[in-house]
């Protein structure tokens, strides 16, 4: 029988990518130490992964995992678990969270809504979501992470409290997002956002800056 993972449109198109010694490394090394392993509907208690009960933030999607890093090293008061589908970027992450000595922070391979979905309702204190694949051609609009469901989802995983920031280079996708946070009545958002202190310029920012692009940085408050 079809679940809904199975009807649900990805949002994402599994890449070859090569991985280096180093990242091979750490998977081979660290994935036992920072590792998640679970599947839809048999996620382990966020408690059971961190060693502690601590505000837990849920990054979809880390790319090389630098930012991740950064912003779990400058803020040990809460835990991260980061999931992405790409390998060469969970080892780097792997890697540099080995490096750091990063208690905080746990990876998790495989689709970041099935994550989010298996995760139970009101556990989350901020969901990041840092330069999604924008999907420009009008065809392909569909698959964008951040549409209305994937909102409505954050809303029920968030606490009171929460913050859902998204942030993206692309105009017409940032406009998307700040029209379904804003439309659901759970969130509340006051336009667009400056780029927090806290969070590091990221390599794909860096990346569509180079390009002319605007980021742009939506937070939504889940009332």
């Amino acid at each position: 029988m079809q679940t809904e993972a199975d009807a649900r449109i990805r949002s994402f198109k599994l890449r070859r990518g090569r991985v280096t010694p180093g990242q091979q490394r750490a998977l081979d090394t660290l994935w036992h130490r920072y590792g998640v392993e679970w599947a839809p509907g048999a996620l382990p208690e966020p408690a059971e992964l961190f060693g502690r009960t601590a505000p837990l933030v849920l990054e979809v999607g880390f790319g090389m995992g630098e930012t991740t890093a950064a912003m779990a090293a400058a803020d040990p008061g809460r835990d991260v678990l980061a999931v992405d589908v790409h390998t060469p970027g969970v080892g780097a992450l792997l890697a540099e969270v080995g490096r750091r000595g990063l208690g905080n922070v746990r990876v998790a391979t495989g689709d970041g809504v099935d994550l989010l979905r298996a995760l139970p309702p009101a556990s989350l204190d901020e969901l990041r979501v840092f330069f999604p694949d924008p999907w420009p051609k009008a065809r392909h609009h569909k698959r964008r992470l951040v549409d209305a469901g994937f909102v409505a989802l954050a809303a029920e995983r968030l606490a009171a409290g929460g913050r859902l920031h998204v942030a993206t280079d692309w105009e017409p996708y940032a406009e998307q997002v700040l029209e379904v946070v804003g439309a659901d009545e759970r969130f509340a958002v006051e336009g667009w956002t400056p780029r927090p202190a806290h969070r590091p310029v990221t390599r794909f920012e860096r990346q569509g800056l180079a390009k002319g692009h605007r980021v742009r940085d939506v937070v939504g408050v889940r009332r």
